[in-house]
């Protein structure tokens, strides 16, 4: 069953306006814009209205009813602005919260309450919290947007309408409840239709001839029979958790057991839709308006929480509470699809020493980083920068066999190092090269392996590799690019054997 809060703020702006200046709090002032050469307001203070000075009024007219009104410049992106900051820190409470221009946000609260015992302390904490802040707010609870948005700014109390009352609601409210159009209101008020029950149960078609198509989408949304969009201001990660605290977290094994339980009740649904996180994002909010964010990888999907959890506990320790945490919200942004017959990776016999090995890494990228961790895939490409790729995961598997038939080096350059050599025939492997300014005698040597360019790719000289070993036993894999006595070939140092 959907549920939707609508929340008000009939002083916005200047609620915002003395939160920032304290001295204006108790004082008229209101906010204008110049409009056809005279300044209109509007935003007025609550200190103003008894006064009558209202939206849309002259400056002029407002100063002759009251001279010592303060006026300051309104800023029209304003508003949308502060409700745009506003409905971020409603995530605290509701995973898709929309903004409500110019005045009021949505929030889609299908699900929610319960964490917070019902509607009834749902809506007062959320309305308390605002208050407590400085700004003037009412909210209200329904089935529709629309009958929640009237409930707010138009209805009585009680401000929760149960579900499937919201027509028994309409009834005693004026046209403007349904969000019409002024110059639709002027022609309903003419015709004395004052309260939405004067009208309501008029044929369709009759209202739709009179009045046009907007009464009937408005109404029909307002009723639930048609549907309307709600636009999250941030938008909500297909799996998502939330768990609120009753009390403001400021230690560690609080923390932790808050992590436990969101990773839980994510591994779960996770396994039901038979797919694992190949990444998880915990963000906690803080009691004053502040959050953080930690963030982890896995190498291969997982719904493990035992293991998710040793990772993030890696991290937890950057969390700093300050006056305590109160939501805790684990999304996995990145997910993959984990069957029960996965590619064996690294040749393991057993799947137990896979999936052990996965976690291993985890753990290492965890401390390390996950740019410490690597794995390459073969390509069908001869020339050796080319003939490997960065794989995605642990688990993707080879498209094409790795070349075993030849030795090749744990170690490769990404960019051939020049060296100097010496070599007594033009074929024969050098009997002593320079490397890092240090002259390295061959002991032993193993080639030429001939190496051609790939003519598809680019053209040029082929390479002739050999595998030598020095004096000391180290070994390294070199190769001549060109030949004696057609020019003056170079020598290259590529990489370095075990």
């Amino acid at each position: 069953m959907e549920r939707y809060l609508s929340i008000w703020f009939p002083r916005l702006l200047t609620d915002w306006k003395e939160r920032h200046e304290p001295n204006l709090k108790g004082k008229a002032f209101v906010l204008a814009e110049l409009e056809r050469g005279r300044k209109v307001i509007r935003a007025v203070s609550a200190a103003a209205q008894p006064y009558g000075i209202r939206y849309g009024t002259v400056v002029a007219d407002a100063r002759a009813a009251y001279p010592s009104l303060l006026v300051y410049d309104y800023d029209p992106d304003q508003s949308l602005i502060l409700l745009g900051n506003i409905a971020e820190w409603c995530i605290h409470y509701s995973p898709v919260v929309g903004v409500d221009s110019p005045d009021g946000l949505v929030l889609d609260i299908s699900g929610c309450t319960h964490l917070w015992g019902g509607e009834i302390p749902y809506l007062e904490k959320i309305t308390g919290k605002f208050k407590t802040t400085g700004y003037s707010v009412q909210g209200a609870i329904a089935d529709t947007i629309g009958a929640a948005w009237a409930q707010a700014r138009y209805g009585n109390s009680p401000f929760i309408i149960p579900p499937g009352r919201q027509r028994e609601a309409l009834l005693a409210l004026p046209p403007a409840a349904l969000r019409l159009e002024p110059g639709l209101l002027n022609r309903m008020r003419k015709l004395g239709f004052y309260q939405v029950g004067n009208f309501i149960s008029i044929p369709r078609g009759t209202l739709r001839r009179r009045f046009g198509q907007q009464l009937l989408d408005r109404l029909a949304q307002a009723l639930g029979e048609a549907r309307e969009a709600l636009t999250p201001v941030i938008p909500v990660a297909p799996y998502q958790e939330h768990l609120p605290s009753l009390e403001p977290i400021q230690s560690a094994a609080g923390i932790e057991i808050a992590l436990q339980r969101l990773l839980e009740t994510l591994c779960r649904r996770l396994f039901r839709e038979g797919v694992g996180l190949r990444k998880a994002v915990l963000t906690v909010y803080r009691i004053d308006g502040k959050k953080q964010q930690l963030e982890i990888g896995t190498n291969r999907p997982s719904r493990h929480t035992a293991h998710l959890l040793k990772l993030f506990k890696l991290k937890t320790q950057a969390i700093a509470p300050g006056l305590g945490i109160e939501l805790f919200v684990l999304e996995a942004p990145v997910v993959e699809e984990l069957t029960q017959t996965t590619e064996t990776l690294w040749k393991c016999h057993d799947p137990a020493d896979e999936e052990a090995v996965a976690d291993l890494l985890d753990r290492m990228a965890g401390r390390l980083g996950a740019s410490a961790i690597r794995r390459y895939l073969p390509q069908e490409h001869y020339w050796p920068e080319r003939a490997t790729r960065p794989a995605a995961s642990l688990s993707e598997p080879c498209t094409t066999g790795w070349r075993s038939h030849v030795p090749r080096p744990v170690c490769l350059l990404a960019v051939p190092l020049a060296i100097e050599v010496m070599v007594p025939l033009p074929d024969y492997p050098p009997i002593q090269f320079r490397y890092r300014g240090t002259w390295h005698k061959v002991k032993k040597a193993d080639g030429p392996e001939r190496i051609e360019q790939e003519w598809w790719m680019q053209q040029g000289d082929h390479r002739d590799y050999y595998c030598v070993e020095d004096e000391p036993g180290r070994r390294y894999w070199i190769f001549r690019l060109g030949l004696y006595g057609k020019d003056t070939p170079e020598w290259f140092l590529h990489g370095f054997f075990a």
